[in-house]
C-alpha cells in the first residue's frame, strides 16, 4: 500500500515537472483559447481539452499518404469541419484510445469483457472515421430537399430576368444553412471570376446529380440558350423525386410507431407483474409468518 501512494506521489511530481520542461499551458488557459477559437459562449469541458491536447501532439508527429491526404482534406472542407486531415485522424485514435484503455483492468477484473472494451475501441475509431462522409451526405440530402424551390425560382424569375447572380444571390437570403452556405461561396465566387467556372465549381463541391441539373441549366441561361422548358421539365421531375422521398419516409413511420407501442405494452406488462409478485410475496409472508 505504502509503495503505491509513494508511486502515485512521484507519477504525479513528475508530471509537473514535464509539464514546466515542456511550457504546457494552464487548464485554463487551454479552455479559454479552445473557446475562443471555436468563437463560441459555451465553456468547453475539461475531458476535451485534454483530448484536444493529446490529438494535437499525436498529429504534429503523424504522416498520411499524400493522396489520402489531399482526398480527406476535400471531404473536411465539404464537410466544413475547420480541422487539418491529421487532426482528424488523430482525434479519432484519441477516442478509440480512451475506450481501449479499460481493457487493461478489465484484464485482471473480468477478462472475458476485455476484447468486448477492444472491440468497441475498433469500432469507435471506423465511426469516427467515417463521421466525414456521413456529415456530407447529411448536407448533400439537405441541399437536394432545396434543389425544388430553387429550381421553382429561377423557373418564374426566367420570365423577367436572366440575371444569374441576381437569382443566386436573392434566394441564399431565404436558404437554409447548407445551401446559403454553398450559395454565398459560388456568389462570391462569380464576382471575383468567371461566372461557369464559379457554377462549376459548386457541382464538383455538391457532388450531386440534382445539383450537376440545376448548373447544367445555369450555364445553359450563362450562354444565352432558350431553357425556359428546361426549368419546367426540371421542376416537375424535381417535385416527383421530392414526393418519392417523402413517401419513402411516410413508409418508416409505421414502423417505429410499432416498435414503440410495442415498447409500451411491455412497459404496463411489467407493472402488473411487479404488482401481482409483491402481492403474492407479501400472501406468502403473511402464511409462514
Amino acid at each position: 500500500m505504502l509503495q503505491a501512494i509513494i508511486g502515485a506521489l512521484c507519477g504525479v511530481g513528475l508530471f509537473f515537472v514535464l509539464a514546466d520542461v515542456y511550457r504546457i499551458p494552464y487548464l485554463k488557459t487551454s479552455k479559454a483559447v479552445e473557446s475562443l477559437s471555436k468563437k463560441q459562449k459555451v465553456k468547453t469541458s475539461t475531458l476535451n481539452v485534454w483530448l484536444g491536447n493529446l490529438a494535437d501532439f499525436l498529429a504534429k508527429h503523424m504522416k498520411l499518404n499524400e493522396f489520402k491526404k489531399a482526398q480527406l482534406e476535400a471531404d473536411l472542407k465539404t464537410a466544413q469541419m475547420d480541422i487539418t486531415p491529421e487532426k482528424f485522424k488523430a482525434n479519432a485514435i484519441v477516442k478509440a484510445l480512451l475506450i481501449g484503455i479499460f481493457a487493461i483492468p478489465m484484464a485482471f477484473i473480468f477478462p472475458i469483457l476485455s476484447p468486448v472494451v477492444l472491440f468497441l475501441a475498433v469500432f469507435l475509431y471506423r465511426r469516427e472515421l467515417k463521421s466525414v462522409s456521413v456529415r456530407i451526405r447529411h448536407k448533400r440530402e439537405k441541399i437536394e430537399s432545396e434543389l425544388p424551390r430553387l429550381v421553382f425560382t429561377i423557373d418564374k424569375t426566367l420570365k423577367h430576368s436572366r440575371d444569374v447572380l441576381y437569382m443566386l444571390e436573392s434566394y441564399a437570403k431565404n436558404a437554409g444553412r447548407e445551401m446559403k452556405h454553398e450559395l454565398d461561396i459560388t456568389v462570391a465566387d462569380m464576382k471575383s471570376g468567371n461566372y461557369e467556372a464559379a457554377i462549376t465549381r459548386l457541382e464538383a463541391r455538391v457532388g450531386s446529380a440534382m445539383m450537376s441539373d440545376v448548373c447544367r441549366g445555369l450555364i445553359g441561361i450563362l450562354r444565352g440558350d432558350d431553357t425556359e422548358m428546361y426549368w419546367a421539365s426540371l421542376s416537375l421531375k424535381f417535385n416527383d423525386i421530392q414526393r418519392q422521398q417523402l413517401r419513402l419516409q411516410a413508409q418508416k413511420v409505421p414502423r417505429k410507431v410499432k416498435r414503440l407501442s410495442m415498447c409500451l405494452l411491455i412497459c404496463f406488462m411489467l407493472v402488473y407483474v411487479v404488482v401481482i409478485l409483491s402481492q403474492i410475496m407479501d400472501s406468502i409472508g403473511v402464511l409462514f409468518g
